[in-house]
This record gives structure tokens, C-alpha cells and sequence, in this order.
């Protein structure tokens, strides 16, 4: 794959999957426990795909807080990790997806910036950051990739989790 291909499927950037889409994806992607071993495994994974498709990625997983892995890949730059922070302050905030969060308001008739009331310079509902549920806990933590038009950072987030996982795409 060269670096201008897209990752996953083609379809017109603009496109907002169904939400109910967006939101089967946060019920089925979740992990029975999740250790640094995991986030390192995960982070691991990312940058394994991020280079097969020489993705101009920054990755960052966070738990609890805490950063437990980041990655910067070439062609990326500080800017990404501005954007992980505010795309991973969403879903923290929201618990769901950045991109499914920004889609709502978006469903509204509005936009993330217009109507949350949060300032723009420390969140952003851009796709690219995932929550870390843990079954019977919650969300605990987010994995966020930067680097890719916001839907590509998506789903390219989801179809690594769908592979660390071991579940089939939809």
C-alpha cells in the first residue's frame, strides 16, 4: 500500500456512518481485562499497521490517567499529539468515541464546537480516539491515533481492536 491509499475500506470522506453503527462498534469492542501488557501489545499492533501502510500516525494509549504507550511514526509531527490530547479529553469526558461523539451532535442539526460549550482549544470530536471498556467496569482508559483524515484515524483505530481482539469486522 503507498502513502496516499486509504486504510480500510474506500468511501467518500465526508460520509458519517449510521450512528447506530458507530455505536454497535463501542458494544462489541470491549476487552475482559486490560493490563499494561495489553496496552502494550495494542500500541504495538497499531504501529505494526501504521508502517504496512506507511501512515503518517501518532498513536497514544491512556488508562486511569496515564499514558502507557505513544508512538510517533514518520510523517508525523507535535501537532498530532496536541490533536490524541484533545480527541482523547472527548471520550473521557463523554465516554465514547470522538468520532461517535462529534456524529451526534452532528445528527443534531449542530456541531461539537457550536453546542458542548467546551473550549475548542482542549477538546475536539474528531475521529481517532476509542474508549478502553472493560467488561463489567466501564470505560477506563482511550486509544487514540492522529495523522489520517478523522474518519480514516477511526477506523483504523477500530479495525486494530477488532484484530486485538480477535472479532470480525461487520
Amino acid at each position: 500500500m503507498t502513502h496516499n491509499q486509504e486504510i480500510g475500506p474506500k468511501f467518500h470522506p465526508e460520509l458519517t456512518p449510521p450512528l447506530e453503527e458507530l455505536e454497535a462498534q463501542e458494544r462489541r469492542l470491549v476487552f475482559r481485562q486490560f493490563t499494561f501488557d495489553d496496552a502494550w501489545a495494542l500500541g504495538t499492533l497499531l504501529v505494526e499497521l501504521a508502517r504496512e501502510s506507511q501512515a503518517p500516525v501518532a498513536i497514544d494509549i491512556h488508562r486511569a490517567g496515564q499514558q502507557l504507550f505513544h508512538a510517533a511514526l514518520p510523517g508525523s509531527s507535535p501537532d498530532n499529539d496536541a490533536w490524541i490530547a484533545r480527541k482523547r479529553r472527548v471520550v473521557e469526558r463523554y465516554g465514547s468515541a470522538s468520532y461517535l461523539v462529534g456524529a451526534r451532535f452532528r445528527a443534531k442539526g449542530s456541531t461539537f464546537e457550536e453546542s458542548s460549550r467546551l473550549d475548542p482549544d482542549e477538546y475536539a470530536a474528531h475521529g481517532g480516539s476509542f474508549p478502553i471498556t472493560v467488561e463489567g467496569v466501564g470505560v477506563i482508559g482511550a486509544v487514540t491515533v492522529s495523522g489520517l483524515p478523522q474518519l480514516q484515524d477511526h477506523r483504523f483505530v477500530v479495525a486494530a481492536l477488532e484484530q486485538y481482539l480477535g472479532l470480525d469486522r461487520d
